[in-house]
């Protein structure tokens, strides 16, 4: 029932988007569609939610790591802008001819970032392990997390590239653009909610064993060797998909 609905309140808001998108193409006013642009902020949310998004693959390397609420927020932050900003930057910059390169076999397929994307996770994955038994403390920063969204979000969002497509079918660039825009900030926030929810899963374990600190140090490391074991088995079996 759920996916039912998710399926279609996608579709309406597609189909009002295109609506949309036509109106202003024959002469519509920015006024008349600005209001419009909060729906697109729901649509990413919701899509969001669906399969993709490497939301595990987000959840799993907060929960190893020792990030904060903050740096928690720059992955989910800088996953989402990467995500949305392939697609468009691919459409952009001319979708036919990345395709050619990139040996895309259909809407949405970009191989090659989709397999550097994996790639650069299982190297993630393997440096998280050596971390992990490497010294007692680590020392992490801010610029970790955004490395490790920006890979993570190298996978292009299909939905992105269909509607910058009809965006630049209708040649109205700019409205497609701003409809990706308020898309990028609802998809954000459903992160961003995993996000959190990671970082309270890993402070309520730390929290019920602060009493135990050869034990918390002990999970500690396990968690982070558990999410770089998840990161490079990810990486290998779609790898091997693909080879």
């Amino acid at each position: 029932m759920m996916w039912t609905w998710i399926i279609g309140f996608q579709r309406e808001i597609y189909l009002a988007f295109a609506d949309h998108i036509r109106a202003f193409a024959e002469g519509g006013s920015l006024a008349a569609f600005l209001p419009f642009l909060p729906m697109g902020i729901a649509f990413g949310s919701v899509h969001a939610i669906t399969p993709g998004h490497s939301k595990a693959l987000l959840a799993t390397y907060i929960a190893g790591s020792s990030a904060g609420m903050w740096r928690a927020l720059l992955t989910s932050m800088a996953l989402s802008f990467t995500h949305v900003f392939v697609s468009v930057a691919i459409v952009l910059f001319s979708l036919p001819l990345v395709n050619m390169m990139f040996g895309g076999s259909g809407p949405g397929s970009s191989p090659i970032l989709e397999n550097l994307s994996r790639g650069l996770l299982g190297v993630i994955g393997v440096w998280m392990i050596w971390r992990a038994f490497s010294r007692r403390s680590h020392v992490h920063h801010d610029g970790e997390g955004i490395v490790v969204g920006v890979m993570a979000g190298l996978i292009p969002c299909p939905l992105t590239l269909f509607i910058m497509n009809f965006a630049v079918l209708h040649q109205v660039v700019f409205v497609g653009v701003l409809f990706a825009v308020s898309m990028m900030v609802g998809i954000a926030l459903t992160l961003a909610v995993v996000a959190v929810a990671a970082v309270l899963f890993r402070s309520r374990i730390a929290r019920l064993l602060e009493a135990r600190p050869t034990l918390l140090d002990y999970t500690s490391k396990s968690l982070e060797t558990l999410a770089g074991l998840v990161l490079i088995s990810v990486a290998a079996i779609e790898l091997s998909r693909w080879i």
